[in-house]
């Protein structure tokens, strides 16, 4: 996506095309992956990759792992970076969801509540990601054997579903 925004940069600027032509050959679509978070290329080769859901907002977000709405909303007011962790969300979770850097549930699809609301609110989500088990009162989910607890630091890719642990 951002390729093809260079490559149309250049030829104008090699006077190839002229700025109308260039811009029509820019998908709105890649425009909008580009005005969003990206993680960095470099540290994603470095970061385990926990699981993959479903693309449902996207943008990056990194914080920590919290399993309510309530405790995304306090430690927000704290100045920590959260993501909420949910089997699905509702209409109640909405104070932690914009309190959040993203969200990411284990069932739901791209029109669930988590993707539409997320969408709207320009935050990273990742729906569906059925390896993910949340067990809230247990403070944690279990994604392929690795257990990642409350306060645990993952990354989310709302652009690929794909879901990381920094290493």
């Amino acid at each position: 996506m951002a390729a093809s925004v260079k490559i149309a940069v250049e030829m104008v600027k090699e006077k190839l095309i002229d700025e109308k032509t260039a811009v029509m050959r820019i998908d709105p679509k890649q425009v909008d992956q580009l005005l969003h978070k990206q993680i960095d290329p470099i540290a994603k080769n470095e970061a385990k990759l926990l699981s993959k859901g479903l693309p449902a907002s996207p943008g990056a977000a990194v914080g920590e792992v919290v399993f309510t709405a309530q405790k995304a909303h306090d430690w927000n007011e704290e100045g920590k970076k959260v993501i909420l962790v949910r089997a699905e969300t509702s209409p109640e979770d909405i104070e932690g969801m914009h309190a959040s850097q993203g969200i990411l549930t284990s069932r739901g699809g791209m029109t669930s509540h988590a993707a539409v609301v997320a969408r709207g609110m320009g935050k990273c989500c990742v729906a569906g990601a059925g390896d993910v088990r949340v067990d809230e009162e247990k403070g944690c989910f279990i994604v392929n054997g690795e257990k990642i607890r409350e306060g645990d630091t993952i990354t989310l890719d709302g652009s690929t579903g794909e879901i990381f642990k920094m290493l």
